[in-house]
């Protein structure tokens, strides 16, 4: 049996989508289940959109997922070189194989002539222009013109492009391992550009070729790929290798979002300024901001029935019909890489930093999730394991995935359940791997704390938060001062009749010469008795004084973190707050 040999083969044209992340996911834990090689492929024949950086970010954002290949630029390989700019000769060798063998053509139409035949279709009232066997023969081509023409302006120099010769009558059927059997005919197929006018070639030579001397068995690309296929199988019969091409599973987009996971009654005005801001940038007819944003005021009125609201109306005028439209596909459809701006969610592994700020972007890494957590999210995305189980690690994934359960419908990406996704990985993780993480954040705040204080940190909040950067956030108090209390709550819950009484509590808790959390708490409950005090007169008060706010873990553990003195005055200077603030 051939050893399974799976490649990843971005462009390198800016950041990597998660989509992107979750291809490379898919052909990680496939090569690793059937002990085979994992392949990186940097795929950069496009050089009008190359972005100089984007390689290193592609290899960077594959090694903080653990996803790290096992062939590919910088590692080395039996099948290199492994970027496509660096293999020009070789696809010159294989163009000129299928002109030799009449699979491919010179077609030297100028960009002017191509938009005139297109007119020249629209005119007619047919379908749009297509460049294939019905119309190859009205073109400027080796197929329509004369040997010795041809031979003329291929000496002159005169620039051309190289088109795959797309045979007629013919049948491609495609088993592909997630969509079952998908049937091309070659009539409603193009004559594909295979080679540029610069001699780079396109992706779908470029590709084929690589994918064969490569020796790869299994193509895991992305839905949006599956109508190429029919050209892709047509190029492995013309090179005589279709008795050894890879098997193809072609995944299911990644899906925006549903609307109401982030337009809510209170987001909702938000999302209809910033929306109505995009349109008009977008927009052509002379519209108002006012009038844009009302219209989607009232698309949002109801953001459980958001789809209803964007249907088109019989009285809807031009303008209210552009805005849904607009809308429609800026909420539904597949996940794009504005869509994490747009609606306030990262879909980058890793930040970037564009030349401008719009096209730079917040990563998962920056916001605090744990690679591993975002490939447990990420291997739900179009795959299911049969079972209730949620939480994988790598080796389990590995032992468990199958093409098999990767499902032909789109996917829906659920920012919140990322999160959750991270809250239990953080939650399961070792509370001094965890200070160490704090460690290096608090050192960048200048706040020198030793892991063991750290170490107590993370027990006590690990279970409170999705990232963990929040617990500087929201336990900001372990660390320094108080910097503002819940007014509202010091309002309902302090007695200046019970401050004589809090003191005494304070002066007993500075006398506990061993201050921990069980002790304070027997202490307390034994004054509460003492001075016939209920819990709600004092357990919320303590908090108050000691953290600013009644959320958070035990205040008998955030005591007994802070220490005899630091609690002592902060119940001292708290209180004198809380007398100033009902006297007011």
């Amino acid at each position: 049996m051939t050893k399974m040999r799976v490649r990843f083969a971005p462009s390198p044209t800016g950041a990597l989508h998660i989509g992107g992340v979750r291809t490379a996911l898919y052909d990680y834990l496939l090569a690793k289940k059937h002990g085979g090689t994992f392949v990186l492929r940097i795929e950069d024949t496009d050089q009008k959109r190359y972005v100089e950086g984007a390689e290193d970010y592609i290899i960077n954002a594959l090694k903080w997922c653990g996803l790290e290949p096992d062939e590919g630029p910088g590692i080395g390989g039996d099948f290199g070189p492994y970027r496509q700019s660096e293999r020009k000769e070789i696809y010159q060798k294989y163009i000129q194989q299928l002109l030799d063998d009449g699979h491919a053509y010179y077609a030297f139409d100028t960009a002017e002539e191509l938009d005139a035949m297109r007119d020249k279709v629209k005119a007619e009232g047919k379908h749009s222009f297509q460049y294939d066997a019905s119309t190859r023969m009205l073109m400027r081509n080796s197929l329509s013109m004369s040997e010795s023409s041809v031979k003329e302006l291929l000496d002159n120099g005169v620039p051309f492009t190289i088109r795959f010769k797309m045979p007629e009558d013919q049948e491609v059927t495609v088993n592909d391992l997630i969509r079952e059997e998908v049937i091309f005919q070659t009539n409603e197929l193009d004559d594909k550009v295979l080679m540029k006018s610069g001699g780079l070639p396109t992706y779908h030579l470029a590709n084929i070729v690589d994918d064969h001397l490569m020796e790869i068995t299994h193509v895991i690309r992305g839905e949006e790929w599956l109508p190429s296929t029919g050209l892709h199988v047509m190029m492995y019969r013309c090179f005589g290798w279709e008795d050894s091409m890879p098997k193809f599973a072609h995944l299911p987009l990644i899906l925006k979002p549903a609307p109401s996971t982030y337009v809510t009654k209170r987001t909702k005005e938000k999302f209809s300024e910033s929306f109505a801001i995009e349109f008009m940038k977008t927009t052509e007819l002379e519209m108002d901001y006012e009038d844009a944003k009302k219209v989607i005021t009232q698309v949002f009125s109801n953001p459980k029935d958001i789809q209803s609201q964007l249907k088109i109306g019989k009285n809807d005028d031009g303008k209210k019909k552009a805005v849904k439209t607009f809308l429609k596909n800026a909420m539904y459809g597949k996940l794009s890489k504005r869509d994490g701006d747009r609606l306030g969610f990262p879909v980058f592994p890793l930040s970037w930093e564009g030349k401008t700020e719009i096209d730079s972007f917040v990563g998962f890494k920056e916001i605090g999730f744990d690679a591993d957590a975002v490939n447990n999210f990420l291997v739900f995305l179009g795959w299911n394991p049969g079972t209730e189980q949620e939480m994988f690690s790598m080796k389990e994934m590995i032992d468990t995935f199958s093409l098999k359960r990767v499902g032909k419908s789109g996917a829906k990406f659920d920012y919140e359940k990322a999160r959750w996704f991270n809250q239990q990985y953080l939650m399961n993780k070792d509370d001094r791997k965890i200070a160490e993480e704090l460690m290096v954040l608090l050192s960048e705040k200048r706040l020198g704390l030793d892991l063991a204080f750290l170490e107590k940190v993370a027990a006590m909040m690990k279970e409170r938060v999705h990232f963990i950067p929040e617990i500087l956030e929201s336990g900001y108090y372990l660390f320094e001062p108080v910097k503002s209390y819940d007014n509202k709550t010091i309002l309902k819950r302090w007695k200046p009749e019970n401050m004589e009484k809090m003191i005494i509590l304070a002066e007993t808790l500075k006398g506990i010469m061993s201050f921990d959390a069980s002790i304070i708490e027997s202490k307390v409950k034994q004054f509460m008795e003492e001075q016939e005090l209920g819990f709600g007169e004092v357990l919320p008060i303590l908090r108050l004084a000691v953290s600013g706010t009644t959320m958070g873990p035990s205040v008998f553990d955030i005591m007994a973190l802070l220490g005899h003195e630091e609690t002592n005055n902060r119940m001292t200077l708290s209180y004198k707050y809380f007398d100033e603030l009902i006297a007011e």
